[in-house]
């Protein structure tokens, strides 16, 4: 449901959505977006309570660094067809009833 969530966020807010739960050997790319020439690679995270923390708050270091070498391995099979101005690394941060997207988050 929290992906559902975050991608009409980004609809709303004039993306298109490319590709949900991308798969490769290394991992799972949550959303991607595109909006003009940025492509936002958006990571999602789902939490029923602030009892463990924020949910942006489990996107480590090493989690950082796993979703831009698959974004870059997304990147390499030429889905767009042209180069992107901006890659953008997001991250929604669900919660019941509220999402709040962290543009530029790492």
């Amino acid at each position: 449901e929290g992906e559902s969530m975050a991608a009409r966020w980004y609809e709303d807010n004039g993306y298109e959505v490319l590709d949900r739960n991308w798969r490769c050997r290394e991992g799972e790319l949550d959303l991607i977006c595109t909006r003009g020439r940025v492509v936002a690679v958006c990571e999602v995270k789902t939490r029923s309570s602030l009892a463990f923390g924020h949910p942006a708050e489990a996107v480590t270091r090493a989690k950082q660094v796993r979703i831009r070498g698959l974004a870059a391995a997304w990147l390499a099979t030429d889905p767009l067809g042209w180069a992107p101005h901006e890659i953008r690394f997001d991250v929604a941060a669900v919660l019941p009833g509220s999402i709040d997207v962290i543009e530029a988050a790492f």
